[in-house]
């Protein structure tokens, strides 16, 4: 720890030195608390396959932290997007990523891909 401290302490030599643990502390804290930040209530799996989304037309449960997986099973890459639940994510050929949404409102949300947007179209309904 004390290495680590007068390494720091060159890089920051205005700062005193009671400083740099109470910082590395909170950010250690707030690293922690993000991560329970992002605690899903619940797991949603939506599949690229053929330039259109399976399925086009989920349901997830009103008022929930949403984790949102995207497998791009298509030779070419997307772009996952919406505007109404703020997500804009580039999927490669092959590949998986995972978001998180909400909690949301009761209502449908409109997401797409991007790059196929005539064909690439669902809609999220939150009850």
């Amino acid at each position: 720890m004390n290495i680590l401290l007068r390494r720091m302490r060159r890089h920051f030599r205005a700062i005193p030195i009671f400083v740099l643990p109470i910082a590395m502390a909170v950010f250690g804290m707030l690293l922690m608390g993000q991560s329970a930040t992002f605690a899903a209530d619940h797991e949603l799996t939506i599949t690229i396959k053929d330039h259109k989304f399976e399925p086009a037309n989920p349901e997830i449960p009103a008022g929930a932290r949403i984790k949102l997986t995207v497998v791009n099973a298509d030779p070419t890459a997307e772009e996952f997007e919406s505007h109404d639940f703020h997500v804009e994510k580039i999927v490669g050929a092959g590949k998986t990523i995972s978001v998180y949404i909400g909690p949301l409102d009761a209502g449908t949300y409109k997401f797409f891909g991007e790059r196929h947007e005539d064909t690439a179209q669902g809609v999220l309904t939150a009850k």
